[in-house]
């Protein structure tokens, strides 16, 4: 797509006065949202993003629609699986739920700035080193495998390390005060542990954008998408956690899903590398023009139907577990001990 300077500019003060938005209405004023109202503002987010691809799709054309859906897809499954990581870092840091608002937006506005960073640099690799779809497909592939093995949110043990370096590094207070990042003990300026909790889903952001910018690069290589659908896929990200909290635990083929996904991309990215091949010592520098490549609109059915197999067959499964007497993971959920 051609993107004149002028939407570019449009493009980003409207996703910035979203977050400014969410941030006035919603997270100004500390409260534990209802779940009528993380159901309300998770469709008008959704619908917001549905809109904008269909604005991409009639005047951009069928193509950068498609590519524009598919990346938007596949970021938003990602980020639904980022969000086990940030309820394992709540939990660990005991942050009360009034507070939890302010630490999502901020970490979503941590991602935005990070994957914006990411996404230049992306572009700029790729318009002058054809040969990184080589690199990008092979990292994908091991992302797959690592998917494929067991998602990251199953141990919280390298969540727990980066918290205890953040403690030793940062002076914080043993307690909160309010939704406080900084505090005064004893005449001394320590920060809270909320702002521990910001940093740490802040890095964890960005360790996610590496994984997440790979995989849309896969699905195009047009920077205004790659941006829209990666801004568009955190946006309504705070509102999303708190209304599928209670069904995290159940989404057991989640990894599975994006291992599925992310290693499909693995085989376009390197199916496209294969086209645009510059390298010497792959067919003398040439282009392989037998390499098939993959239509957008099987990548986008792809990823739809596998995110809709492995929702279904969690929601099944996990249920059925459940009514056994088991945890969703099929592990046996702990007897209390009878009352005296």
């Amino acid at each position: 797509m051609d993107v004149h300077l002028s939407v570019w500019l449009i493009t980003i003060a409207g996703i910035l006065a979203l977050l400014v938005f969410d941030f006035y209405s919603h997270v100004r004023t500390p409260h534990v949202p209802h779940i009528r109202e993380s159901a309300f503002w998770s469709v008008v987010y959704i619908a917001l993003a549905v809109v904008f691809g269909i604005g991409v799709w009639v005047f951009g054309g069928g193509q950068a629609g498609g590519e524009y859906f598919a990346g938007w897809l596949t970021e938003k499954a990602l980020s639904v699986d980022n969000l086990f990581v940030f309820l394992i870092i709540m939990t660990t840091f005991a942050v009360p739920k009034e507070f939890q608002q302010k630490v999502l937006l901020v970490g979503v506005a941590i991602a935005l700035v990070a994957r914006g960073v990411f996404i230049s640099l992306g572009v700029t690799i790729i318009d002058n080193f054809s040969w990184v779809f080589y690199l990008f497909g092979a990292l994908l592939f091991w992302l797959a495998w690592s998917q494929a093995k067991g998602s990251s949110h199953e141990s919280s043990e390298g969540d727990s390390r980066l918290i205890r370096v953040l403690r030793r590094v940062i002076p914080t207070s043993p307690d909160y005060d309010g939704d406080r990042i900084t505090t005064k003990i004893d005449g001394k300026r320590l920060f809270t542990p909320l702002f521990l909790v910001m940093v740490a889903i802040g890095l964890t952001d960005v360790l996610f954008a590496l994984d997440s910018i790979p995989a849309i690069f896969g699905l195009t290589q047009d920077a205004f998408i790659v941006f829209t659908a990666n801004a568009f896929s955190l946006l309504g990200l705070r509102q999303l956690y708190f209304l599928i909290a209670g069904l995290l635990e159940k989404l057991i083929y989640l990894g599975q899903g994006l291992a599925v996904i992310l290693g499909f991309i693995g085989v376009k990215l390197v199916f496209h590398a294969m086209h645009v091949n510059e390298l010497p010592f792959i067919n003398g520098g040439e282009h392989i023009e037998w390499a098939p490549e993959i239509p957008i609109w099987f990548s986008l059915g792809f990823i739809m139907l596998t995110i809709a197999v492995a929702t279904v067959a969690s929601l099944v499964v996990s249920g059925r577990r459940v009514r056994r007497g088991l945890t969703p993971s099929g592990a046996q959920r702990p007897v209390a001990a009878d009352a005296e």
